[in-house]
């Protein structure tokens, strides 16, 4: 099971004070190190266009971190290809690949945002297509070095020589799914690898999905691929200090995320429910959160685990403690 960690940069408020983008950024690339040095194989920043999170650019985020380490992945968590240029990304990240030797990864979503669509000027109403196309460039570009493609929704390319080439032949690209059946069916017709998002809900449910990403994976002729989750959680010392110091920073974040989509405030009752040995908040002690991912690997067949830890911008001493205990203690019971 290889585990890791996934970030937005968040940037709410601790303890009242603002955390600035530059702060933030700071440390991110801190527990990049972090990450590494506790023995995690992955670290995914994700892009986001708000004022509560600092990487719109995750690629040069990970350019910054390649530069620190020496042997963790580094990934995006999710690249929003709809709203942007394939060429760009590809170019992006095979220039990380090359930075980091070889430690490159992309996971291309739609995002559970929308805010990059009136930024890069896309119609929203082109959401799922605009995602289709882009994701078949992608896959193009990764496996020629002179492209000749056309589509709708941008100029064709014609012969093209894209350029720099990453060390991985190919750039590994994965596909990132928050729960929506044709997204999973997308990634195993296209033989990709798949992420779920886990973010509310059971994680059992998702049964379903890995299912079907098998059964596509199979019509299409693809081997079996690796499944990995990203879930939110948290890692402490003790089960009870765990919740606590979660619940304040993870409830604030979450209801004003529900005030934007409608949902009820974050509140100790529902906060109990996800938390639960059902819920898909994988937080506790070592021993609790190992027993969670493993229940997932059982029920999702997953061999990578991610950890998003700073839904709510925490304490960074806080966060520190969490990935050292993930990368020792969780990683030992699931060894």
């Amino acid at each position: 099971m290889e585990l890791g960690i996934t970030t937005f940069a968040e940037t709410h408020p601790v303890d009242g004070v603002p955390t600035s983008a530059e702060e933030r950024l700071a440390q991110v690339l801190d527990e990049v190190v972090l990450a590494e040095q506790a023995g995690l194989q992955v670290y995914g920043v994700g892009e986001h266009h708000r004022p509560d999170f600092a990487a719109s650019a995750p690629a040069v985020v990970l350019a910054a971190a390649a530069a620190r380490t020496s042997q963790i992945r580094l990934q995006s968590a999710v690249t929003v290809l709809s709203t942007t240029d394939p060429v760009r990304v590809f170019q992006d990240f095979a220039t990380v690949d090359l930075i980091s030797h070889g430690r490159a990864e992309i996971i291309a979503g739609r995002g559970s945002f929308t805010e990059s669509f009136p930024l890069f000027g896309a119609d929203l109403a082109d959401y799922d297509a605009l995602f289709a196309e882009k994701l078949q460039l992608l896959l193009a570009l990764r496996s020629s070095e002179r492209v000749t493609w056309s589509g709708q929704f941008r100029p064709p390319l014609v012969d093209q020589p894209v350029y720099p080439r990453p060390v991985q032949d190919p750039l590994p690209v994965w596909v990132g799914v928050g729960g929506n059946p044709n997204s999973v069916v997308r990634a195993g017709l296209l033989g990709l690898p798949l992420v779920l998002a886990i973010i509310g809900g059971e994680p059992a449910r998702f049964a379903a999905l890995t299912d079907l990403y098998s059964r596509a994976l199979a019509e299409a002729g693809h081997p079996k691929l690796p499944v990995a989750v990203n879930a939110h959680g948290y890692v402490a010392a003790t089960t009870e200090q765990a919740l606590e110091e979660f619940y304040g920073p993870y409830a604030r974040a979450m209801t004003v995320l529900g005030r934007e989509r409608g949902w009820p405030a974050m509140n100790r009752h529902t906060f109990a429910q996800l938390a639960s040995p059902e819920g898909s908040l994988v937080i506790g002690d070592p021993a609790t959160v190992a027993d969670k991912i493993l229940r997932m690997q059982e029920t999702l067949g997953i061999s990578r685990f991610q950890l998003h830890t700073s839904v709510g911008t925490m304490p960074p001493e806080q966060v520190g403690r969490c990935i050292e205990l993930f990368g020792t203690d969780v990683a030992k019971r699931l060894a």
